[in-house]
């Protein structure tokens, strides 16, 4: 069974569909450890612009894994980290759009868009994906707690220089925590912020899966509807999400090979596993619960499965 090093999915997404994703920089590498962050705190803090892996290498594992007519509405270059620190990215995004017609996306936490070469990367991208989640520099290093060189006013001014200049559609989203971000003052701060970025979308979100930390919680319905009145954007909760998948033939192996870049509740693990007729669920769930490559946690009445590694 061939293991794929670079290229996941597809993984459902409320935003954009079925997504193959695309993964150009090492597990956890990333100029950010966000709070709420559903793979844990951040192990490879850096904020170094590389080539980590060779264009050629993983544009050879895309082709290889499309090859089957594989369904899928978008290719999303998000990584488990930064994917913007990926040196490359610019020339991977070109080829990539070589080989298919569909959107090629970038999901980024807009930390350093101020640096001309990653507006460069990011030009022809069909859809960018950028965060902003504080309103100055207090919630930033509270939310996000960012590489040590990073300042907010220097990453706000970057996304909203980009966002004149790029051609295609921004999509902007920002996450909400609770207590920390949501009230009605700290809405009105990030309005006045947003309303200088050009935009075509903005989705708000709130931790639905289990953060970082143990202190970040979602926000409140009423806290929602608040933010959507104030921000004008669409709350993720009303979209909704189809169904994993795997080429991966071995039930247990196709569980992990998602679960190593999409944490997993018990639902929808279930849900994956009857789609696929596998009749020995329960064994792979007590499989997965003695494993110690897994990380299960418990949250919001939630079974989540993850890697803890």
């Amino acid at each position: 069974m061939k293991e794929f090093k670079y290229v996941f999915g597809p993984v459902p997404s409320r935003r954009l569909g079925l997504s193959v994703g695309v993964s150009p920089i090492p597990r956890k590498c990333c100029n950010y450890s966000c709070a709420y962050c559903q793979l844990g705190r951040t192990d490879k803090m850096t904020n170094n612009i590389d080539e980590f892996f060779s264009v050629s290498d993983i544009l050879d594992e895309f082709k290889d894994y499309i090859k089957d007519d594989l369904n899928f509405d978008v290719v999303t270059v998000v990584g488990e980290g930064e994917p913007t620190l990926y040196s490359k990215l610019g020339e991977l995004v070109l080829e990539l759009k070589k080989v298919t017609s569909k959107p090629v996306v970038v999901i980024t936490n807009a930390s350093i868009l101020y640096e001309q070469k990653v507006q460069d990367n990011l030009m022809n991208v069909d859809i960018v994906m950028p965060s902003l989640d504080a309103y100055d520099e207090n919630s930033f290093k509270k939310i996000n707690r960012p590489y040590g060189k990073l300042h907010f006013k220097d990453v706000y001014e970057g996304l909203v220089n980009f966002s004149k200049k790029y051609k295609g559609e921004l999509w902007l989203e920002t996450m909400l925590i609770k207590d920390v971000n949501d009230h009605e003052k700290d809405l009105v701060r990030m309005k006045e912020l947003i309303d200088k970025i050009e935009y075509s979308r903005l989705y708000i979100n709130t931790p639905v899966r289990p953060p970082a930390e143990e202190w970040v919680s979602q926000i409140s319905k009423e806290s929602m509807k608040l933010a959507v009145d104030i921000l004008g954007g669409i709350s993720i909760d009303m979209l909704n999400s189809e169904g994993f998948f795997s080429e991966i033939k071995d039930d247990y192996e196709a569980i992990l090979s998602i679960i190593r870049r999409h944490p997993m509740n018990q639902y929808e693990i279930k849900n994956f596993l009857e789609s696929r007729g596998c009749t020995c669920i329960e064994n792979i769930f007590k499989k997965l619960e003695k494993d110690d490559n897994i990380q299960l946690v418990e949250y919001k009445g939630y079974s989540t499965y993850r890697l803890n590694v």
